[in-house]
């Protein structure tokens, strides 16, 4: 008979003595990127000669589907069912990446090749995803070993090849497939830990509502001599609505955007003594936490995983590229607000629009308004979370924290929502990981924390005691 102890002792000599760094270095090896023409085959490559000789090695039966909207990356689906009257996992991830950005890494330093370099391995998807859900498998498959095939309970696995296209396409295969992805919980990784050094479980995602503002009040510039101080500038104009947006210290003013009652009471329990420190929100020599930014009276870990924030992602007057003597025709800003699952996204238009009404700027258009990604949440204190949680502290010896969103994006509607399963993300990455830039990476040690909390999390989910359906 096998032990809890052997399987994490299988796990880790697995990655001490270099198998999963030899596995990652093979996975990362594919350009499997979603967001450049011309590497589609790549996608279906990841899936059908990476992913599902191995899966099926560990008994699991394999489907590739076409996805439901044309054009984007296919969906794998997977099951291993050892007895329908026991626990069923679905694990999720996804083997698609952004651009390769090839040019722009890093001497000694490329997309698709694994370079080790002291605490890390670079190469693209090493943390996003590719390195997550591999070290997942990794782990299942030391369990299996270790109780000699067998493992206790079910898993289904999804993975997806068009997350960095937004995961367009999941949600009508989801709502085609039910049966399908039937399970009793999702347990899954993606996004980054609060810390590098600390072990995370979140248990949903912000979502993404976009919207531009927009003003054009002539067809072409005007000779800013001639013109300047008679004509109204609207870029000038622009920046002022969108002051009226937001402070000179990030705090919201349209207040109808916001939690009624502030930061639920379940969030704020949550994320009592959560830290935000060096590599976590904003950290990791990517850019500063100023305390001064945001929504006053909360802490660094409410206003990140507790509240909501707007963003200017890009704005444009003129010819920067080659400014002229002209007062500019028009003017535009793309915006979005990162918004927590307690507001809802369908009022924000129409608030918008009334407070900029208010303000004075009823000559600022709102174009291109929607749902980017949904936010979705599992409450903190799930059955579920708390149980990943106690298994994760006992493989690792040491305190995880829980989160009630990760500060990105994930596509946990279709889990929560249409699928009606409680959600448990466990992180193994960090945001200094350089996802989506180039010289991405994986940190070794939280690498190898993170097989160990699987190679536990799947052992005790054979042993029984887990939370009634």
């Amino acid at each position: 008979m096998g032990t809890r102890e052997g399987a994490l002792g299988r796990a880790a000599a697995f990655f001490d003595e270099g198998g999963f760094k030899a596995l990652l270095a093979r996975l990362v090896g594919i350009p499997s990127t979603a967001q450049e023409p011309g590497f589609e085959p790549e996608l279906e490559h990841y899936l059908d000669q990476a992913i599902r000789p191995w899966v099926e090695s560990m008994g699991f039966t394999v489907r590739i589907h076409p996805n439901p909207l044309p054009g984007f990356g296919p969906i794998m689906t997977a099951e291993r069912i050892e007895d329908p009257s026991r626990p069923t996992v679905l694990l999720y991830g996804h083997g698609d990446t952004v651009r390769g950005l090839d040019e722009q890494w890093s001497a000694g330093l490329a997309p698709w090749a694994l370079t080790d370099a002291g605490d890390r391995w670079y190469g693209r998807g090493t943390a996003d995803n590719k390195g997550q859900h591999a070290l997942n498998l990794a782990a299942l498959e030391a369990v299996l070993a270790e109780r000699g095939g067998r493992l206790g309970f079910n898993v289904k696995l999804l993975l997806e090849m068009a997350e960095e296209r937004g995961s367009r396409g999941l949600q009508e295969f989801a709502e085609g497939h039910k049966d399908l992805l039937a399970a009793d919980v999702l347990i899954a990784s993606d996004g980054p830990r609060v810390e590098p050094d600390l072990p995370t479980i979140a248990t949903g995602n912000r979502g993404i509502f976009q919207f531009d503002l927009v003003l054009k009040l002539r067809e072409g510039g005007v000779h800013s001599g001639h013109w300047g101080g008679l004509t109204t500038d609207p870029a000038i104009r622009l920046t002022h609505a969108i002051s009226a947006i937001c402070d000179a210290k990030g705090k919201i003013l349209v207040r109808d955007w916001l939690p009624r009652n502030g930061v639920p009471a379940e969030v704020r329990a949550a994320l009592q003594g959560c830290p935000v420190g060096a590599g976590s929100g904003g950290g990791g020599g990517a850019a500063t936490i100023d305390p001064d930014w945001g929504e006053p009276g909360l802490t660094a870990a409410e206003k990140i995983y507790g509240w909501n924030s707007f963003i200017v992602l890009a704005m444009l007057s003129g010819q920067p590229e080659n400014p002229m003597n002209a007062v500019a025709p028009w003017a535009r800003a793309t915006c979005h607000i990162r918004y927590i699952a307690d507001t809802a996204p369908t009022t924000f238009e129409a608030a918008l629009r009334r407070h900029l009404d208010a303000q004075g700027f009823a000559d600022i258009g709102i174009e291109n308004a929607g749902v980017r990604m949904c936010a979705a949440r599992t409450a903190p204190n799930h059955p579920w979370v708390l149980w990943a949680q106690e298994s994760m502290q006992r493989s690792l010896d040491t305190r995880v924290q829980v989160i009630p969103n990760s500060s990105g994006g994930l596509p946990g509607d279709v889990f929560a929502d249409q699928l009606g399963l409680p959600m448990v993300w466990v992180p193994h990455s960090y945001n200094g990981c350089k996802q989506h830039g180039p010289d991405e990476h994986l940190l070794i040690a939280p690498a190898r924390e993170g097989i160990l909390a699987f190679a536990g999390m799947w052992w005790d989910l054979g042993e029984g005691g887990t939370p009634k359906r």
